[in-house]
């Protein structure tokens, strides 16, 4: 039996986290842009989201590498690798002061741009339990002891 049967053997739509399945539930590119939009849009009017959007003096450049990043992320084709190249989440956010509050910022303000998008209400719940992961690495990275620097 595989991912797509279920035990009595009747097809069923693969679990998110499987393959490209959540990929797929999230609307491929075209729904990962339409979130990341919204995701930029909220962060950027929004007072409560000021200070982590004041991180990306580059909102164009941020958008575009989220974007990428979600769709191999959520199991579609790597875009952030074929333009980026290879990516640490910790080691590119090492040099923000991401504690929980920041962290817990960036979460608030995706679980926003999830409620205007027409996913899933599972997706949408899946996501931010998912996003969770990262986010927390991030911030442990960001939060911990930082390197010395050279004078």
């Amino acid at each position: 039996m595989n991912e797509s049967q279920s035990m009595s053997g009747q097809k069923r739509e693969p679990r998110y986290g499987y393959q490209d399945a959540t990929f797929q539930a999230a609307g491929g590119e075209p729904g990962i842009r339409r979130l990341v939009d919204d995701f930029y849009k909220i962060m950027s009017s929004d007072p409560r989201f000021r200070r982590i959007f004041d991180w990306h003096p580059e909102a164009e450049l941020a958008a575009d590498k989220l974007a990428r990043f979600l769709c191999g992320w959520m199991g579609g084709p790597k875009r952030y690798r074929e333009k980026y190249g290879a990516i640490n989440l910790p080691g590119a956010h090492g040099h923000l002061p991401i504690t929980g509050v920041e962290k817990n910022m960036w979460l608030d303000c995706m679980r926003e741009a999830l409620e205007l998008q027409d996913y899933p209400e599972d997706l949408k719940q899946y996501l931010m339990v998912q996003l969770s992961v990262p986010a927390e690495r991030i911030r442990r990275r960001c939060s911990g002891p930082r390197p010395a620097t050279m004078t």
